[in-house]
């Protein structure tokens, strides 16, 4: 699935068009809490600049209603954050297709850079309007893909924006091409053993992945609450652990399906309330007592798990194996982090949790890949293809 790159085209005098995701969590004075999505686009923007390109970013933020400005969700404090990392002046355009825009652009000048207003206060984003796609292609010479987060969306500057720009170089970032090369291609020909940890609330969240990598994976470990609903599809006590009934039946047709493939705890860490200070248990696996609720997976099956991460060539883990939040409920998960980070496998962490629980114990530097999209590196987990890359120049 290799794409060209922002690498791959004479950037020189050229507008850039360049996709990023930028949607930072902030405080309600707009101060950012996290800037890492903004530090992951750093290397595609920093090419650009270096080799004379005229840089034009656009990114969501949050969910606004698309009806205009709304200033819980403006984009200008992600301006701000840029121009300091990259120490220079960033431009900040009002709008997305307005005057704001066009003067905002017209005035860049090479190894220049502008961050355009939320694209979502426009109604033609999500609607994937040609449109208003047609007037933001009409900005550039060269369209560049760098939002990974958002790639399993089809909104106008994920899908319309580069069918707009015809026959003119459609690229992906750096940061795209690194999730294309680790959560498509290694997954094709992955070394063995090949094992997938999956952890999480819900079985129904992560369907279609377990199906998927039941067909591709060596082993696929479970953990997190959806083992729950796997332990009641055996028969099992599971005290007033959170369950899905509903999706009993489907359970029982993965374990069936995935027979000694599917591993599932042996052993839980229980607790009698929803807190850190609650008293505590290890039990059995199945044998949560009434009043009880799982909250981790136990010791021996935080052993059992490490030891399969250590024999494994490949690992994906998308999900962290309990309440990793909250102490001592996050012991499972720092098991299992600390094998794979000492594990020789690639290593490739699938957004979400996954990626906060490894940021938090201090393993993001010891891991292959840690993805940055969340609902994105699921779908690709599951084999969906995405249009937004479909679009983008070969190789």
């Amino acid at each position: 699935m290799a794409k060209k790159t922002i690498a791959d085209v004479d950037v020189r005098d050229k507008v850039v068009l360049m996709r990023v995701d930028f949607n930072v969590p902030q405080e309600d004075d707009g101060s950012i809490t996290d800037d890492r999505r903004i530090r992951m686009a750093l290397p595609s923007i920093e090419s650009v600049l270096a080799r004379g390109g005229k840089l034009v970013l656009m990114s969501h933020l949050g969910r606004p209603k698309g009806k205009g400005v709304e200033p819980a969700y403006t984009l200008r404090p992600t301006a701000v954050r840029l121009g300091e990392l990259l120490k220079k002046s960033v431009a900040f355009a009002t709008d997305t297709v307005g005057d704001s825009a066009k003067a905002t652009i017209a005035a860049l000048k090479s190894g220049d850079v502008c961050v355009l207003e939320n694209v979502r206060f426009n109604a033609g984003e999500s609607s994937g309007d040609s449109t208003y796609a047609g007037i933001l292609a009409g900005w550039a010479d060269i369209y560049c893909n760098d939002a990974f987060g958002t790639c399993h969306r089809k909104d106008a500057s994920m899908v319309a924006v580069p069918k707009a720009m015809g026959s003119k170089p459609k690229v992906s970032g750096f940061l795209v091409a690194k999730e294309i090369q680790y959560l498509s291609d290694v997954l094709a020909n992955p070394e063995r053993p090949f094992v997938a940890i999956l952890g999480g609330a819900k079985v129904s969240d992560k369907i279609n992945v377990i199906n998927n990598l039941l067909g591709i994976c060596d082993k696929v470990l479970v953990g997190g609450a959806m083992a729950y609903t796997f332990s009641l599809a055996q028969g099992g006590k599971v005290g007033k652990s959170l369950v899905e009934p509903d999706k009993v039946e489907l359970a029982k047709s993965l374990l069936a399906k995935g027979g000694d493939k599917l591993i599932l705890p042996v052993d839980t860490h229980c607790g009698d309330a929803f807190k850190g200070d609650c008293n505590k248990k290890i039990v059995a696996a199945g044998e949560i007592p009434d009043g009880w609720e799982g909250l981790d997976i136990g010791p021996k099956t935080a052993a059992l798990y490490a030891d399969i991460v250590r024999k494994s060539k490949t690992v994906v883990w998308n999900g962290p194996m309990g309440v990793f939040e909250m102490a001592p409920f996050d012991e499972g998960t720092k098991a299992v982090a600390n094998a794979v980070a000492e594990s020789t496998a690639t290593s490739i962490i699938g957004g979400g949790d996954s990626a906060a629980a490894v940021e938090q114990l201090g393993y993001a530097d010891k891991v292959t890949h840690v993805s940055t999209g969340g609902g994105a590196s699921l779908s690709m987990l599951e084999g969906e293809r995405f249009e937004a890359v479909d679009l983008l120049d070969e190789a």
